[in-house]
C-alpha cells in the first residue's frame, strides 16, 4: 500500500505534461506517480506526423479555436493557460530545438518524434517523478464520493487524493489506447459520448477511384455534399489528398472526416473534386480547345498528357464518354464540355470511414458537461481529473490535437497542484 498526492494514469502526451505541471506548481515529485501499461512512455507520440511529431501549430490563438470543429469554448481556459507559444518555449527549455513548416506546423528540428519524448522524460526526471511501466490500472477507488486511489491489475492498491485519467482514446489501439479511461469514468458515474474514429480515411464505392491508388494530388479543391440536399455543402477545402486501395485519404480528407463524421455515420455522401481549381470552367474549356488544336490528328488518349496525371487519364476517358481511339478533330463540343465537367466536378461516393486502427484520434469521449473547463476536474467526483483524448474533444490535423493534450494536461496538473497547496 502506497500513498501519493497525485496518480496519473497514462504516460502519453497529456499524462506526462500533467505530471510535470503538477510538480512544477507545487506537488513534490515523490508525491506523483505515473502509471503506464506499456514498456515505455509516449508510444503514440512516436508515430505521429509519420514519426516526426507535429507537436503544435504556431498560428494565432483565434485560429487555434477555429481548428477545433466542436466545443472549442471548453478549451478557452486550457489554451490560454498553456498556449502554443508556451508549448514551444517548454520544449526549447527542455533542450529540444523546434522548427516551423508550411501551415505553421511545428516539428522537432531533428525530425525525430523520439526527441519530444526525450524532452518530456528529462523534465520528469528533473522533478523526480516516478513512472511505473508495465502497470495496468483495474479501477479507480473512491470513498465518500471522492477519489481515494487506484487498484492495479496485480491486486496492489495505491492511495491518492487526486487521480488524473490521461489514457487516450481508442485510436491506434496497438499503442495501448484501448478505452480503459472510458470504463473508469463510467464506473464513477460519468457519461461517455458515442465513440467513432476521426481524422481517418474514407472508403469509396467506385472501382475507378480504387484504380487510382497511389495518386496524390497536391492542389485540389474538394466539396462534400449530402446527395439528398446537393446545394448544402458539408465540407469544403483545398490542399493534398491521396487515392488508396479502399478510397481516399491525405490531409484534406482526414480533416474532412472530423467535419462530416456524424453525417457519414447515417448515409453515403458525395465528394466532388476540382482538379483545376485555379481556373474557371470557361478557361479550362479554352485551354483544352487549344490543346486539341495542336493535336488535331492524334487520338484522344494521346492528347491529354499535359492535362492530368497519368493515373487519372484512363478514368477521365471513361467518365467523359469519349472513345480513347477517337481522333481529336472528331470530338464534339458536347464531349469536350463533358471532359471539362469531369475535371471540375469529379464525383466520388463516400461510403464510410475506416476503423480505429487507422484513425489518428477518437471522436467522442468523457462528456464535457461533467468536467470543469477551468480546472479539468470532474464535476461529479472531487479529486478526479481528465486530460487529452479521453475527453470529448477533437481537432483538425496540423498539431492541434497535441495542443489539446498539452493544454488540458498542463491545466489539470496545475489545478491538482493548487488543490494540494490549499490543503497544506
Amino acid at each position: 500500500m502506497h500513498n501519493y498526492e497525485l496518480i496519473v494514469i497514462g504516460a502519453g502526451a497529456a499524462g506526462m505534461m500533467a505530471a510535470i505541471s503538477a510538480a512544477k506548481n507545487g506537488i513534490p515529485g515523490e508525491g506523483i506517480l505515473v502509471l503506464e501499461r506499456n514498456e515505455k512512455p509516449g508510444k503514440k507520440i512516436y508515430i505521429t506526423g509519420k514519426g516526426r511529431c507535429n507537436l503544435t501549430n504556431a498560428c494565432e490563438s483565434e485560429e487555434l479555436f477555429l481548428n477545433v470543429p466542436r466545443q472549442a469554448k471548453f478549451l478557452y481556459s486550457a489554451f490560454y493557460t498553456f498556449s502554443n507559444d508556451q508549448v514551444i518555449e517548454f520544449f526549447e527549455s527542455a533542450g529540444m530545438k523546434t522548427k516551423v513548416e508550411r501551415g505553421n506546423r511545428v516539428f522537432p528540428q531533428s525530425d525525430h518524434a523520439s526527441d519530444v519524448i526525450g524532452a518530456l522524460k528529462r523534465m520528469m526526471d528533473r522533478y523526480d517523478i516516478r513512472v511505473d511501466y508495465h502497470t495496468r490500472v483495474r479501477k479507480i477507488l473512491a470513498r465518500d464520493g471522492s477519489v481515494s486511489g487506484v487498484e492495479l491489475e496485480n491486486g496492489k492498491t495505491c492511495h491518492a487524493k487526486r487521480v488524473l485519467i490521461a489514457t487516450g482514446g481508442k485510436s491506434y489501439p496497438t499503442t495501448g489506447s484501448t478505452g480503459d479511461g472510458y470504463l473508469f469514468a463510467r464506473e464513477l458515474g460519468h457519461s461517455v459520448t458515442e465513440l467513432r474514429p476521426s481524422l481517418v480515411p474514407f472508403t469509396a464505392e467506385e472501382e475507378d477511384v480504387i484504380r487510382m491508388q497511389g495518386l496524390a494530388p497536391k492542389n485540389v479543391r474538394v466539396q462534400i455534399i449530402d446527395p439528398d440536399r446537393p446545394k448544402k455543402v458539408l465540407y469544403e477545402g483545398f490542399g493534398e489528398m491521396l487515392f488508396t486501395h479502399f478510397g481516399v485519404s491525405g490531409p484534406l480528407m482526414l480533416s474532412a472526416s472530423s467535419v462530416v463524421n456524424d453525417d457519414i455515420a447515417k448515409k453515403k455522401l458525395k465528394l466532388l473534386i476540382d482538379w483545376k481549381p485555379a481556373i474557371s470552367e470557361e478557361q479550362l474549356d479554352k485551354r483544352i480547345l487549344a490543346d486539341f488544336e495542336q493535336n488535331q490528328n492524334r487520338q484522344f488518349k494521346n492528347a491529354l498528357s499535359g492535362l492530368a496525371p497519368a493515373k487519372l487519364l484512363p478514368v477521365l476517358m471513361d467518365r467523359s464518354g469519349i472513345a480513347p481511339d477517337k481522333k481529336v478533330n472528331e470530338i464534339t463540343r458536347e464531349e469536350r464540355h463533358a471532359l471539362v465537367s469531369t475535371l471540375k466536378a469529379f464525383s466520388v461516393t463516400l461510403t464510410g470511414l475506416r476503423d480505429f486502427n487507422e484513425a489518428i484520434i477518437t471522436r467522442g469521449g468523457i462528456s464535457l458537461k461533467e468536467v470543469n473547463p477551468s480546472t479539468m476536474e470532474s464535476k461529479l467526483v472531487p479529486g478526479l481529473y481528465f486530460a487529452g483524448e479521453v475527453l470529448d474533444l477533437d481537432a483538425f490535423t496540423g498539431g492541434f490535437n497535441l495542443q489539446i493534450a498539452w493544454s488540458t494536461g498542463y491545466l489539470a496538473g496545475l489545478c491538482a497542484a493548487e488543490n494540494y497547496c490549499n490543503e497544506t
